[in-house]
């Protein structure tokens, strides 16, 4: 159980509470008796008021949402899912995936975006993405200081200066749509951190980085739609 070694001690203590959210039974049990084996807490749930009553009432690390349902659109579940439950992390789930419908979904802050028919690797590697907190990727980096009584990491101010950057200076911007990674040469940042801002890899930033303003999320929506299309 790979996925759970992943987590801290306390976490491991409790598993992570997924809710799944799909009108079809026979993949809604599919998906429970995977990630029951991982050693998750699965709910289900076939309607998407369901899922949104289910969401109200008990705490989700994350939703696996089906976009669709019977009664009200995936989408509009996502957006609510985000406007009310933030700490809750959503995979969007389809079987008529197009790339316009991943960039709505990343968009409206799914964490992945994932094309049925999926096989049990990528749903498990979806899912451990989604639910890992720390910071792996940028903890090799070592320097980090307290402010305000929490632990903020160089590495993520650094992604942001370079995305409050992308927002104030066009010149920048075109060089790092047309150069990628090679644009950030004077910025300390990982490899990885370069691949995803040079990528516009949002499910990388809110992981390791967290929620983006209106402004830093211009340039990562228009770098993810050209690498989507």
């Amino acid at each position: 159980m790979g996925s759970l070694t992943q987590m801290s001690a306390a976490e491991a203590i409790s598993p992570a509470h997924i809710l799944i959210m799909e009108d079809d039974l026979n993949v809604a049990r599919g998906l429970k008796m995977v990630l029951d084996e991982e050693g998750y807490d699965v709910d289900l749930q076939d309607t998407g008021y369901g899922a949104l009553d289910a969401l109200g009432r008990q705490d989700y690390n994350l939703l696996m949402a089906d976009l669709r349902l019977p009664d009200i659109d995936g989408m509009q579940v996502i957006k609510k899912v985000r406007e009310s439950n933030p700490d809750t992390g959503v995979i969007a789930m389809t079987g008529y995936a197009t790339s316009a419908l991943a960039v709505d979904a990343m968009k409206l802050g799914a964490r992945d975006f994932i094309a049925k028919p999926f096989t049990e690797t990528q749903i498990k590697n979806a899912i451990d993405e989604a639910l890992s907190a720390n910071l792996n990727d940028i903890a090799a980096m070592g320097t980090q200081y307290r402010a305000k009584g929490e632990v903020v990491s160089i590495q993520k101010q650094e992604v942001l200066k370079v995305l409050d950057r992308t927002c104030e200076d066009k010149k920048f911007w075109n060089s790092l749509m047309k150069n990628g990674g090679e644009a950030l040469w004077e910025y300390t940042l990982t490899p990885e951190a370069k691949a995803a801002i040079a990528s516009g890899d949002l499910r990388w930033i809110n992981k390791n980085v967290g929620e983006l303003n209106q402004k830093q999320l211009q340039y990562v929506f228009k770098r993810l739609e050209r690498e989507v299309w």
